[in-house]
């Protein structure tokens, strides 16, 4: 007989960062019913956070893929705040800082100060960085693994599972369950950096970078070839663009430190571009314009 995993259901959750993925992350755990504390780092921070959020519900009710009555409820299930005291009472807390070691290390110390729950689970949403790295930062390493989601959140499907060497298998077991009920995908990948995705997904956005870089083909012929060749739903230099240089440059180091082989090395043109501001869509320029 299967054994249920400790802790009972994930009710209260809370998100450091509201970002991006922070607010991708916040809309599908209060769409799924539970009470969400958004944490970013300033007050401005909260405001554009929270008009991030709103304005990806309002998309959903225009596209009719939920009602003003429902969007409602959940944005009455969010709160914001600027203090990480506010994840006092949280079963699940979910990092979503920038992919940066130093800062993920910082939150996760912290987080794990504030929280009291002595069953929380601290999970970090990083795309590349190894979990025991960051679980090291804490005093509860059995309860830290990671829970990467994808970009944008409320659409994609899939969650990553990471567990590192000492992640407990009732931390696993909770995750999983927390991520299923939100109607996700789960796949689990073990600690080793870039994990299942982009250590697949990363070479080939580097070789796309490297085929402008040489010349070889324009941007949209190179996105093209894999939209129109392979029937991949956007081409590689588009998908940096969404994914963010920087963040495509963050991974690309990590994996890189890690393996030491060249194909994760990134090309001075991503490097070039992240120097000058040119993040992507975010940043309104990467290898398009945006509006």
């Amino acid at each position: 007989m299967t054994r249920a995993p400790a802790g009972g259901a994930i009710e209260r959750v809370g998100v450091l960062g509201c970002g991006l993925m922070g607010a991708g992350i916040a809309e599908v755990c209060a769409r799924s019913g539970a009470g969400v504390v958004v944490v970013e780092a300033s007050d401005g921070a909260v405001a554009t956070g929270r008009k991030r959020l709103t304005a990806s519900l309002e998309r959903a009710v225009a596209s009719g893929r939920l009602d003003s009555a429902a969007r409602d409820e959940v944005l009455a299930r969010i709160s914001f705040g600027t203090g990480i005291e506010a994840f006092a009472d949280r079963q699940l807390v979910i990092e979503a800082v920038p992919e940066v070691l130093e800062l993920k290390l910082d939150a996760f110390r912290r987080i794990d100060a504030a929280v009291a729950d002595p069953e929380a689970i601290l999970a970090s949403n990083t795309s590349s960085i190894p979990i025991g790295r960051i679980a090291a930062a804490t005093g509860r390493p059995g309860q830290v693994l990671g829970v990467h989601f994808f970009n944008p959140v409320p659409v994609l499907p899939l969650v990553e599972l990471v567990s590192s060497l000492q992640t407990s298998p009732d931390t696993l077991a909770r995750a999983r369950s927390f991520a299923e009920g939100l109607g996700k995908q789960v796949i689990l990948a073990q600690d080793r950096a870039g994990f299942v995705v982009n250590a697949l997904l990363v070479p080939y956005l580097l070789s796309a970078i490297r085929m402008l870089e040489a010349g070889h083909a324009s941007a949209e012929d190179i996105d093209t070839g894999m939209v129109a060749g392979c029937a991949h739903p956007m081409g590689p230099l588009r998908l940096a663009d969404l994914v963010g240089l920087d963040t495509t440059l963050h991974v690309a180091n990590s994996l890189y430190g890690e393996f030491k082989e060249p194909h994760y090395a990134p090309p001075a043109l991503l490097m070039r571009m992240v120097d000058a501001g040119r993040l992507g869509r975010k940043s309104g320029a990467g290898f398009y314009t945006y509006d």
